[in-house]
């Protein structure tokens, strides 16, 4: 099969200079955008490489041996990292995910995280931090990102057939191994986890009553996420994507359910607790039931792009702004203006024409 090499580099996608207002109010925690969203949460990609190859985000038909990662003079600095979170901060932001690519191929990650860890809200309260990982590397980190600062942790795993996942992730790589750290990361006190299942018809769909049963009763929560159209290379079909009504049937059948209110509001999983009081699943349900209306996330590229939606098509330069000299408080307007004018809500008009539509790859800009 011939690889369609498309590189990540600077001008891969339409990324323009923010407009910074003149006559900027001081960020007071309240922004909203035209649809009253607040902006509360900030996820962060550390880098656009990963050591898997998963159909669905990074599949080999594009991202092979050849591809063009970013350089590492483009990629953001934990310095200017920690600037920009205190400006969203500053605007609402409470809590905090790293994500990739895979986030712990960043070298001296943990130093990051420290910085982050130290910072606090407006009502002098610790950021919700929280890291997105493969787990291929958590064994031998899960320590030091717990003595750095980092609260909490998200596990993708999409079987727990060897067979299964090997043929998923595409690099052989076996589920054992990410077993192994999820293990570690309970004995270093990032427990209780949440394990993310991307389910795809006829490829995984057989995994979910599994995955529910291994971990009921651990005190982790597997999230099952349906299969979405994130960025252009990942050959969605809507006829691979698995209804959450579907899933939730699934496992009540022979796990009882019984339905929760979410945590908090803009939470995006759909909560269901087992009858039995021993967990919860959740289940999160872009395609068939969008959330959109109240979505509170903005996101942040690996070289300092803000996306203000995981669908969307081009971003908003803040490196440039960061090192081209502009001043705190011209970057917080400039961000405030972007939040302001924010009207995004892909998942209530998907439709097959947007499908096809040369989305931001989930492996930039995190999921």
């Amino acid at each position: 099969m011939t690889e369609r090499i498309i590189p990540i580099a600077d001008g891969r996608y339409e990324r323009q200079r923010p407009f910074v207002p003149d006559l900027a109010a001081a960020p007071d925690g309240q922004l909203t955008d035209r649809r009253g969203r607040r902006l509360h949460d900030l996820r962060i990609s550390v880098t656009d490489r990963c050591n898997f190859r998963c159909t669905y985000c990074m599949p080999k038909s594009v991202f092979g041996k050849d591809y063009a990662f970013l350089p590492q003079t483009s990629l953001l600095s934990f310095e200017e990292i920690d600037r920009l979170v205190r400006l969203f901060v500053a605007h609402g932001v409470e809590k905090i995910r790293l994500t990739g690519g895979e986030p712990l191929l960043r070298k001296h990650l943990e130093r990051l995280i420290g910085m982050l860890a130290a910072i606090r809200t407006p009502a002098g309260e610790p950021l919700d931090l929280t890291l997105t990982t493969n787990a291929s590397l958590l064994a031998r980190k899960a320590q030091s990102l717990r003595e750095a600062g980092l609260r909490r942790i998200t596990v993708s795993l999409d079987a727990l057939d060897d067979a299964t996942f090997r043929r998923m992730n595409d690099v052989d790589f076996p589920v054992s191994d990410v077993l192994e750290g999820i293990a570690a990361a309970e004995r270093a006190g990032l427990a209780p986890l949440k394990i993310n299942m991307v389910v795809k018809r006829g490829v995984n769909d057989h995994e979910i009553v599994p995955m529910a049963r291994h971990f009921r009763g651990t005190g982790h929560i597997v999230r099952f996420i349906e299969f979405m159209d994130v960025g252009a290379s990942n050959g969605w079909r809507m006829d691979e994507v698995l209804p959450s009504a579907e899933i939730v049937r699934r496992i009540d059948a022979e796990l009882p359910l019984t339905s929760l209110q979410p945590n908090y509001p803009g939470e995006v999983a759909e909560r269901w607790a087992y009858r039995d009081g021993s967990g919860e699943i959740g289940v999160i349900s872009s395609v068939t039931q969008p959330f959109c209306s109240d979505c509170s996330r903005a996101r942040l590229s690996t070289e300092g792009s803000l996306y203000t939606c995981l669908f969307a098509t081009g971003g908003h330069d803040l490196r440039a702004l960061l090192r081209g000299g502009d001043s705190d408080e011209r970057i917080a307007a400039a961000i405030g203006h972007l939040w302001g004018q924010r009207e995004d809500r892909y998942s209530e008009i998907r439709s097959a024409e947007t499908a096809p539509l040369r989305k931001i790859e989930m492996s930039y800009i995190g999921g």
